[in-house]
């Protein structure tokens, strides 16, 4: 595997490590193609400014190291910089053109509320079981995949759902018909893999298969350590062959107007 787009580093709050470490470590392994997705920053209703992402004030930082090493290993890795940003499609102008405004180069889709975040919102792994929570969640998803900005669909599987099974079905194929239909491919999550997570979900990824959604896979890595995740292969090429995944390898990274 020589790409490597989802990546976050201690400026997120709840990884660890540098973002030289991290490209050490991926070049090590053969990595030809690599981005940071640091968790877009924004300030939410009321002033609250969500704590397990990049802080507003780090952002300049952000960027002028990742420019920097981009610089200094120009000549072993082609480096992009970008974010895993959630889409709530009330808010998605205002939080793109936030993203875009920083210096993003490229998103990949990372949803993990229903609603913004803030300490009320709804987490999308605490589980829920009503039809109004699934559609949502595939509401949000499919309007990203649609938008035309986002590289792919980071652990598109990761929602909890624990009402009826025909509901979750039916939503989920809604998604990946969408994922297929405008060529965005579907993430299978190491992170999730090696934590043993409840996520990859097999329902989901036999949806997939049976719709044909294009599937790439990414680290999420939060440690440098994982920057070249080697025991999670075994398990998500399994769901390949599994469930006849339609794996396209290395996403095409669709680079933000600026």
């Amino acid at each position: 595997m020589d790409y490597s787009y989802h990546n976050h580093t201690f400026r997120c709050h709840h990884a660890s490590g540098t973002p030289e470490e991290y490209i050490k470590r991926a070049v090590e392994n053969g990595v030809k193609y690599m981005g940071f997705s640091e968790h877009l920053p924004y300030i939410c209703r009321d002033g609250f400014e969500a704590g397990y992402r990049l802080s507003v004030a780090d952002v300049n930082d952000y960027f002028e190291e990742m420019y920097e090493l981009r610089e200094k290993y120009k000549d072993v890795i082609d480096l992009k910089i970008g974010f895993e940003m959630e889409c709530y499609p009330e808010l998605f102008d205002g939080m793109l053109k936030s993203a875009i405004d920083y210096g993003a180069e490229y998103l990949i889709l990372g949803q993990h509320f229903l609603v913004e975040e803030h300490p009320d919102g709804i987490y999308i792994t605490q589980g829920q079981e009503t039809e109004e929570s699934m559609i949502r969640y595939a509401d949000c998803v499919i309007f990203a995949i649609r938008s035309g900005v986002f590289s792919y669909v980071a652990h598109p599987d990761a929602f909890k759902f624990t009402g009826d099974k025909d509901i979750y079905d039916r939503e989920m194929q809604r998604l990946c018909q969408a994922a297929k239909d405008c060529s965005v491919p579907l993430e299978i999550n190491f992170l999730g893999i090696r934590e043993n997570r409840i996520y990859p979900n097999e329902n989901f990824w036999k949806i997939a298969g049976q719709v044909g959604a294009p599937v790439t896979f990414g680290f999420d890595a939060h440690d440098s350590k994982n920057a070249y995740d080697t025991q999670s292969f075994e398990k998500a090429y399994d769901l390949i062959e599994k469930y006849n995944l339609n794996y396209i390898g290395k996403p095409e990274i669709i680079i933000l107007n600026r």
